[in-house]
């Protein structure tokens, strides 16, 4: 199962974890979101062992979602050390996101 970050917890879930990092920003009214929800909760259950994988409501939690300049959803944030290392806009296919995933772990 995904974690769930927001405001509150994301400097330490997020920015302090010393594992890779994989955040979904979402909104429950997404359309795209609720396409991507499935695949996100497939590479949380695959890579439990080796990445952290949440997912952030922007509606909730908008401070983080400004601050990353978050405009459009589904974003997805790979995460590592406190550093973002790369950026998805819109939906992905869930090949794309584990070799993402392979190359940045």
């Amino acid at each position: 199962m995904e974690f769930k970050f927001t405001d509150e917890n994301f400097e330490a879930e997020v920015l302090k974890s010393n594992q890779l990092v994989l955040v979904d920003f979402y909104a429950d009214w997404c359309g795209p979101c609720k396409m991507l929800a499935p695949t996100i909760e497939e590479v949380a259950k695959e890579y439990k062992d080796s990445v952290k994988v949440g997912k952030l409501n922007v509606d909730e939690s908008p401070k983080t979602a400004e601050k990353y300049r978050v405009m459009t959803i589904p974003t997805l944030l790979f995460i590592k050390n406190g550093q973002v290392l790369d950026t998805v806009v819109g939906v992905i296919p869930k090949a794309q996101i584990t070799e993402r995933l392979e190359k940045l772990k």
